[in-house]
């Protein structure tokens, strides 16, 4: 415990792991994310809180689209190349594995057990660092079989993203 009940509390919520990959013209990213959650059963929708200086973030917003990797936990070692920025990373998409997603053109990152492409419906400048991206799911597949179980969570990695 530190002297920030604030922060000790928020380190308290459990968080989700996933690789969001973006693209915009010929440009494409892939950066880990953790702040992500279904609001909406009709039409499907998640909010994704995303750093307004990411270089994801420029290339969502200019093409409005991005997709969703979920991965295994057994499978975490394939995430790891996208936890730096491109700053710290530069050639992280060179030796990237991927495929074009289907309605988006995102990348469906090698190793992927499934994923969700979402178009951009709308921002909100929550008034901190972050942005909220509203994306409406419009594709998706299940590429190895699992359950919520098997994903990759903040705390199988013993990281923490919050506070």
């Amino acid at each position: 415990m530190s002297d920030d009940a604030i922060k000790d509390t928020l380190r308290l919520m459990p968080y989700a792991f996933y690789s969001i990959t973006s693209r915009h013209g010929d440009e494409v990213n892939a950066m880990v994310a953790n702040w992500l959650t279904q609001v909406s059963f009709e039409p499907r929708q998640v909010v994704l809180g995303l750093q307004k200086t990411s270089l994801s973030h420029s290339l969502i917003v200019g093409s409005k689209v991005f997709t969703v990797n979920i991965f295994h936990k057994a499978d975490v070692e394939l995430m790891k190349p996208f936890t730096k920025g491109r700053a710290k990373n530069p050639e992280k998409m060179v030796s990237a594995q991927y495929t074009a997603a289907p309605i988006t053109g995102c990348p469906i990152l090698a190793g992927a057990a499934a994923y969700f492409e979402c178009r951009v419906v709308n921002t909100v400048d929550s008034g901190g660092d972050h942005e909220i991206i509203v994306g409406e799911v419009v594709g998706a597949g299940v590429l190895k079989p699992g359950s919520v179980n098997d994903s990759v969570t903040l705390l199988d990695l013993g990281w923490s993203y919050a506070g």
